[in-house]
């Protein structure tokens, strides 16, 4: 009994110290499982934080920490009830966003269509792209935008505007339109970014959108986005005025094209030589003295010529307006050409002032230069200044009778001097193929043995006892009308015949005494005009009845009026013993001041090549 009772008594107390002991042993086990969990947890979220800060971003260019807050940065002023956390949780359920556009389609938001996936040499098709109008609406960029596991996309937005290049980083344009963002590209906006992260995962959550700044709170987010939305309506309304200002341009280019065309249009039925000089201030063409290749005896400010309003005319026809000659444009018309000068020393007035005009256009002057290497122009047989960057040549040959002077042997042995009325100038073979020639002769046939006519005009071996100076001019004219006709091809070569340039000696010629030297202005009043050359009515008879086209430029009015623009006793710098003793009888009334007179047949000249220009570009259309 004792027994029992001590064996009872030790299987309570037995009892009681197993449950005791199982109690203890169950604290210990929740203590230490609590622990356990603790330093799991801890363990856990440290190695989950360390994974997000070192593993790459689908855009790296942003801070992982501005991914993982970047929906709920958007959609802060709209959806605050939204978890910020939510990115996060899309790690672990790839398909939360499926599960939100259900939830958002119950409440009443529009489906988007399906989207297809497939790409085509980096171009989406019109499938795969997601209309955004308002830029800064994240939920407008990942509503609708379910992905199926195990697939990938190119993610793209398009915001209604011309498409960037692949891999470039632009400046956002600020527009309610938007942009076409193409694939690897990151348009950067200020002070913020927006970033569009293409070729992701879709196990990887859409992070477009992203308005932040690091370390700023929701508060910022929103003045961000409000900053940006700013931003974003400036420059729009500075691209609307760059396009406004590039729109104007482009039509007031078109217009101005098209002016000109018009221009030159009118060009083509107006009559150059009928005309009056007018004072314009804009004028001369190139600064006087600046152009050290005018020969002396033209270079009239160098040789102390006090006036200076002769310069400041310029030729204006009545039925048209001529274009200030733009020397650019000439050179790039001459582009690979030569143009040629024919004739006496007022070609060479016309010469020199063209060099002048086209040189001073040209910004490496060494690169325009005499190909001989000279720096006079008086005295050889013909000269030729070359446009190295433009490969065209400026020539002038001397002829002054357009035929030969000759040398004949008289029966005691001497040398008899005589014009051959039937052979061309010596140097015609040289030109002959250039792409312009301009032609003159008219002031050597007034000096004593021209105008005399005695036994002096030769044809073969026949010298006349004595010839009119009329006819033995129509020979001379025809003889080269001849060659011109022969020789020089019509399809290739643009001829000029530039007429006689009117002298203005009073008190006598240019050999006895003739003065202009007080003349400062235009003859303005037409009756004071001298009646027309007859040699000049001998040339254009000629000019008709010839095969090749030649285009007259009938200067003869037009100088005319000018009695103001000649050297007269500016002629040269350093007088002869003789013309110290009466510097008034040694006058050049017959030449022209450069800057001058010449520039505005240049000016002519010029009018002519637009207008034939403008007729080959007609003439090619017609043929298309």
């Amino acid at each position: 009994m004792a027994d029992t009772t001590a064996s009872k008594h030790l299987s309570s107390i037995s009892g009681r110290n197993i449950i005791t002991d199982i109690k203890n042993l169950s604290s210990l086990l929740k203590t230490r499982r609590t622990v356990t969990f603790a330093y799991g947890f801890m363990f856990a979220f440290v190695a989950f934080t360390i994974f997000l800060a070192f593993s790459p971003s689908p855009n790296s260019s942003s801070p992982w920490f501005a991914n993982i807050f970047s929906t709920s940065t958007s959609t802060a002023s709209s959806d605050s009830h939204r978890s910020q956390f939510s990115s996060i949780f899309s790690y672990f359920l790839p398909n939360n966003t499926s599960a939100a556009t259900s939830q958002e389609q119950g409440r009443g938001f529009s489906s988007m269509p399906s989207q297809n996936t497939t790409r085509s040499n980096n171009t989406l098709s019109p499938d795969t792209k997601t209309e955004v109008k308002d830029p800064l609406s994240v939920k407008n960029l990942t509503q609708g935008r379910a992905l199926q596991p195990n697939r990938t996309t190119n993610s793209s937005v398009v915001i209604k505007e011309p498409a960037f290049e692949n891999n470039q980083t632009q400046t956002a344009v600020n527009s309610d339109k938007g942009q076409v963002l193409k694939p690897n590209q990151t348009t950067v906006a200020n002070p913020t970014t927006i970033q569009v992260a293409a070729n992701q995962s879709e196990n990887t959550p859409t992070k477009s959108g992203s308005l932040v700044k690091e370390g700023s709170g929701n508060q910022d987010k929103v003045d961000a986005g409000k900053t940006v939305s700013s931003n974003f309506t400036a420059s729009l309304v500075n691209k609307q005025s760059n396009a406004t200002k590039q729109s104007n341009e482009t039509n007031s280019g078109k217009e101005a094209k098209q002016g000109f065309d018009n221009r030159v249009q009118n060009l083509a039925n107006c009559d150059f030589f009928d005309g009056e000089w007018v004072k314009d201030d804009s004028y001369p063409l190139y600064k006087p003295g600046s152009c050290s290749l005018i020969d002396e005896q033209f270079n009239c400010i160098i040789n102390g010529r006090p006036d200076k309003d002769y310069q400041k005319y310029k030729w204006k026809p009545k039925g048209c307006t001529l274009p200030r000659l733009n020397p650019r444009h000439m050179l790039d018309m001459l582009r690979g050409k030569r143009l040629v000068f024919v004739g006496d020393s007022l070609n060479r007035n016309m010469w020199e002032s063209l060099v002048c005009i086209l040189k001073g256009s040209v910004k490496d002057q060494s690169k325009v230069f005499e190909v001989n290497g000279r720096h006079h122009f008086r005295g050889e047989a013909s000269y030729s200044f070359l446009f190295k960057d433009y490969n065209c040549t400026i020539e002038f040959f001397v002829s002054p009778f357009l035929v030969q002077e000759w040398e004949m042997h008289e029966k005691d042995g001497s040398m008899k001097e005589t014009l051959r009325l039937d052979l061309v100038g010596r140097s015609s073979s040289q030109y002959k193929s250039a792409d312009i020639i301009v032609f003159n002769t008219g002031h050597w046939w007034t000096h004593d043995k021209t105008s005399k006519g005695k036994d002096y005009y030769q044809e073969g071996s026949h010298v006349y006892n004595e010839l009119n100076v009329l006819e033995a001019f129509r020979k001379a004219l025809t003889t080269w009308a001849r060659w011109v006709d022969a020789n020089v091809d019509p399809m290739k070569s643009l001829v000029f015949f530039r007429g006689y340039s009117a002298s203005h000696f009073s008190g006598g010629q240019w050999n006895s005494g003739g003065q202009c030297d007080s003349e400062v202005e235009p003859i303005k009043n037409v009756t004071f005009l001298r009646q027309y050359p007859p040699k000049m009515l001998v040339l254009e008879k000629v000019l008709r009845n010839m095969k090749t086209h030649v285009t007259y430029l009938n200067v003869t009015q037009m100088t005319d009026y000018r009695k103001d623009g000649h050297p007269s006793v500016y002629r040269k710098q350093k007088l002869s013993p003789e013309e110290r003793k009466s510097p008034l009888h040694f006058q050049d009334c017959s030449h022209w001041c450069l800057p001058g007179v010449p520039d505005a047949w240049n000016e002519i000249l010029y009018a002519n090549l637009l207008v034939n220009e403008k007729q080959k570009q007609q003439a090619q259309k017609r043929h298309r």
